[in-house]
């Protein structure tokens, strides 16, 4: 690890080469994303019943034959790069065999699932338990580089598009982030919870859904700045070996 420490250059110069700033885009990004999916849990609560079933009550059968066929698609495409993701890790830290990999991440995938069986939240509490040693080796990770803690805060408050492309990598952010399929999904989890059937009860679950919401997407939010900035530092290094180079000069903070 060490040859990656030592560089010099600005960590805002390596956003530039990189045509935009993922860390202020991803800001407004989540806020967006807080609104939408707090929208769908309204929607949940107060109706008791979820997105999907008010599109099949509400839409003819072409429309929802429409929602359907993308919001699958959008589900294979967010799920093919994950696995993919997740394959070439395990070879990198394992030398385990690409597709290899694949298998034990699908497998992995299937096994999660069976634990809804035990109830919606111990799933719940095991995938937070994930989300949080994950969040514990980024921020080991950051740490251990230690970016410029200047640059890093005015790449998360100063959003920008520059050069060509720009337009497309915030778009591709935009969709990684607010992902239609999970606002169906949000809308459904939150009707496992007990909810008061009153004015009362409906409002502070409403409010408590936008809370956990919100927290939600801020650990998100820490842990995409946590791998950017990682990123960042990583690839100036002044040391960085040719093959590094390369590796860096293919990099997509998206």
């Amino acid at each position: 690890m060490n040859e990656y420490l030592g560089g010099t250059k600005s960590f805002q110069t390596y956003l530039a080469h990189n045509r935009l700033s993922p860390l202020g885009l991803n800001q407004s990004y989540a806020s967006w994303t807080l609104i939408i999916q707090s929208l769908a849990a309204n929607l949940g609560v107060s109706t008791g019943k979820y997105l999907a079933e008010h599109c099949k009550a509400e839409y003819p059968i072409f429309v929802k034959l429409c929602l359907w066929i993308l919001a699958e698609l959008v589900v294979i495409t967010a799920d093919i790069p994950e696995v993919i993701r997740m394959a070439f890790a395990l070879n990198i830290l394992f030398k385990i065999p690409v597709w290899v990999g694949v298998l034990c991440t699908g497998c992995s995938t299937l096994l999660l699932l069976d634990l809804q069986k035990y109830g919606v939240r111990k799933l719940e509490f095991l995938i937070a338990i994930l989300v949080f040693i994950m969040a514990a080796c980024f921020f080991g990770e950051l740490s251990y580089v230690k970016p410029p803690a200047k640059e890093v805060m005015k790449g998360m408050f100063v959003p920008k598009l520059k050069g060509q492309g720009a337009t497309g990598d915030a778009i591709a952010l935009l969709g990684a982030l607010v992902m239609p399929h999970n606002l169906f999904l949000h809308s459904a989890l939150v009707l496992s919870r007990k909810i008061p059937n009153s004015v009362r009860g409906i409002n502070d679950a409403c409010r408590y859904f936008l809370i956990e919401s919100g927290f939600a997407l801020f650990v998100a939010f820490l842990i995409n700045v946590a791998v950017i900035s990682v990123s960042g530092t990583v690839c100036l290094a002044d040391d960085l070996s040719s093959e590094n180079e390369d590796s860096c000069s293919d990099l997509t903070l998206n």
